[in-house]
């Protein structure tokens, strides 16, 4: 998504799946608690219904609303862990694997031969 945005901007928006069928509104936004970067978007997905948590990263704004690289029925099933909350490391995987989106290749182990000099065994 374009980074330039203010999040808050965002807030009151209409919700597009990927073939442009709306979805809802924009509710809340969240942040990466490390970088600040807008992360997740709640939507409300209807009058009397949920929010369903949609990734802004392959999202984008178009013509004032925001464009959901999803099917709408995908989004309407996402994880519900109610809006207001700080999502935790655990929720953010579980919608990650819910939109099939790829998180990167895990960090390495520490290397733990590092700062030894070869051919010594401190053991």
């Amino acid at each position: 998504m374009q980074s330039d945005i203010d999040p808050r901007s965002l807030i009151g928006r209409k919700a597009f799946d990927r073939h442009g069928t709306k979805v809802g509104t924009v509710d809340e936004v969240y942040l990466d608690d490390a970088t600040g970067v807008p992360e997740w978007a709640a939507v409300r997905t209807g009058l009397f219904s949920r929010d369903a948590f949609v990734p802004l990263e392959p999202s984008e704004l178009v013509e004032g609303g925001l464009r959901i690289p999803f099917e709408r029925a995908l989004i309407r099933e996402a994880p519900d862990f109610g809006v207001g909350r700080h999502l935790s490391p655990e929720q953010e995987l579980q919608l990650y694997h819910h939109y099939g989106l790829d998180l990167g290749a895990p960090e390495p182990p520490p290397d733990r031969d590092f700062g030894r000099v070869a051919g010594t065994d401190d053991a």
